[in-house]
């Protein structure tokens, strides 16, 4: 069974928040799967309603206008007694239904049931989730699994993977043999990528072929949502950005370039789309950082970026079977730079970093800067032999003006240090974290 990070967040909801919940991420990632676990686990009474699947039950909760008429309607409908103080309501693809957003309120004020609510937010506008009454709706986001989890699915022991927390927090080396280990894994998950049902079937069965069916499948049921939630003229651009994807990243500064879609095209008739696609979790975008300091986000530059995939396998699925072939069998003939940053920037996103790239004709290109521990920490990625050539990251870690305390190179390397340069192997990307709590200050007397 598939072990999920977000599971110890959604059992801390059931256990102390008064709040409805609501688990957002894209198609596919396990939301439905993992609420329903802890649901059954904690063993509590709950009634599951899926609004895609069971579209007849839209104007039965439309006509509801109290917690009342929702008991009533939902008993006589699907035959299931609410147990007051006991009963939690799942209401999964609320995206058909966003009004349920605006009754969240009453309903918890209400106080007799609890409610999960999950949704893909295709489709769904951000400022209509956010339009939820403050204080009465909790967010969980969940992405596809990360390279840890990744690994937990793949039969790695949990004291292998606290020796490997242990090595990237003293920046120690890893053994020879462990290391080799995980750079094989990690050459797997650049192929299987975290969609759970890609890593159920890669570790119940090895066999890569049905996982590349099932992310064809995942990458088809993107499209039709494409196609589902919007209209035409949108519907053309959101596939032929999300078709870009695969050969921007092959080429060697990674940035969109819009005229590969239409020559002519400029940012602002594309802005829109990215921003759907980073609303429906299907795209990671980098945005260009002027400077490399603290804050990143005052000096992002919205119309430069580069647009990743939110999960690696999915990414080289559009590749073919050719280049993943040659991922498993470590062929070095294949270029997997924009491959490897992928799935860097898949760890980052999916522990919560905003991710900022920086280029100067001057000073080179930085691949990514995120903050941590209160400063910029500039990365680079590098999927060949020559990770000791990074002129750029020097130039940024040398500079007095920016404050780097740390720079990072992630590689097919083993960990060292050289001054404030660090070099992790490229899966200890999963490991990073920014833990830096402010402090909790005394009463002004």
């Amino acid at each position: 069974m598939l072990k999920r990070r977000a599971k110890k967040n959604i059992l801390t909801w059931m256990e102390t928040s008064k709040t409805a919940l609501l688990v957002s991420g894209a198609r596919q990632v396990g939301k439905t799967w993992l609420i329903r676990q802890c649901l059954q686990e904690k063993k509590v009474d709950y009634l599951e309603l899926n609004l895609i699947q069971e579209p007849e039950l839209i104007p039965v909760l439309s006509v509801c206008k109290n917690v009342e008429d929702l008991v009533i309607n939902l008993s006589a409908v699907k035959n299931h007694t609410f147990k007051r103080g006991e009963t939690v309501l799942f209401i999964d693809e609320i995206q058909e239904m966003t009004d349920i957003l605006t009754q969240i309120k009453f309903w918890v004020d209400e106080g007799s049931f609890r409610y999960v609510l999950s949704g893909s937010l295709l489709g769904v506008e951000l400022r209509s989730l956010r339009s939820a009454p403050v204080g009465y709706l909790t967010e969980i986001k969940m992405y596809p699994m990360d390279f840890e989890e990744f690994l937990t699915a793949s039969g790695v022991t949990s004291d292998v993977l606290d020796y490997l927390r242990r090595c990237y927090h003293d920046r120690d080396p890893v053994s020879e043999l462990i290391h080799r280990k995980m750079m094989q894994h990690f050459q797997r998950y650049l192929v299987v990528g975290g969609m759970p049902a890609a890593v159920q079937e890669y570790a119940d069965t090895g066999n890569i072929s049905q996982v590349t069916i099932i992310q064809r499948s995942i990458i088809e049921q993107y499209k039709l949502d494409f196609t589902k939630y919007e209209n035409q003229e949108k519907k053309l651009m959101l596939i032929a950005v999300y078709e870009q994807i695969p050969s921007q990243l092959m080429k060697q500064n990674r940035r969109f370039n819009y005229s590969d879609i239409k020559k002519g095209l400029r940012f602002e008739r594309l802005e829109d789309s990215f921003l759907w696609l980073t609303a429906a979790g299907v795209t990671i975008p980098v945005y260009n950082a002027t400077e490399p300091r603290v804050a990143l986000n005052q000096n992002a530059k919205s119309s430069l970026l580069k647009l990743y995939s939110s999960d690696v396998g999915l990414l080289t699925c559009q590749y073919g079977n050719a280049i993943r072939a040659k991922i498993l069998l470590g062929d070095s003939s294949v270029n997997l730079g924009g491959v490897y940053e992928n799935a860097v920037a898949q760890e980052l996103n999916n522990h919560g970093f905003p991710i900022y790239f920086y280029n100067s004709h001057k000073n080179g290109e930085l691949d990514f800067l995120i903050e941590m521990e209160l400063s910029v920490v500039p990365i680079e990625v590098k999927s060949g032999k020559d990770y000791y050539v990074h002129s750029a990251i020097s130039k940024a870690a040398d500079n007095p003006e920016y404050s780097v305390q740390t720079a990072i190179v992630f590689a097919n390397c083993n960990v060292s240090r050289n001054g404030k340069l660090v070099y992790l192997p490229v899966y200890m990307s999963t490991f990073v974290r920014d833990d830096t709590e402010l402090p909790v200050l005394p009463p002004v007397e």
